[in-house]
């Protein structure tokens, strides 16, 4: 399995609106993409902006292809993320994962 990682952050006043965005577009489109295993979002206020921390599930690296493009190192961006004043980082992780331990 293979983890896939992005930051973001937006100012306060935007935060609410930016998670519902988030939802509707990474996230219900990596649960589109044939061979994602699931999402998970954190959310954190520090000072005057809300961090968004987005962790996809994949089962290889080609369902990540699929998802993101030949590119996948570069963060996916949607219309309307201007309108949140996202600040993005450009890059995005890939971490794999030999083994889940429960909690």
């Amino acid at each position: 399995m293979i983890v896939r990682t992005w930051h973001g952050c937006v100012p306060l006043q935007h935060a609410d609106g930016f998670l519902r965005h988030l939802e509707l577009t990474g996230v219900q489109h990596a649960r589109q993409t044939a061979g994602n295993l699931g999402a998970f979002i954190r959310h954190e206020v520090q000072g005057a902006f809300a961090h968004f921390f987005l962790a996809t599930y994949w089962d290889d690296l080609n369902a990540i292809k699929a998802f993101a493009g030949e590119n996948y190192h570069r963060a996916v961006c949607y219309p309307d993320d201007e309108q949140f004043e996202l600040i993005s980082d450009p890059y995005v992780f890939q971490h794999t994962a030999d083994k889940i331990i429960p909690l």
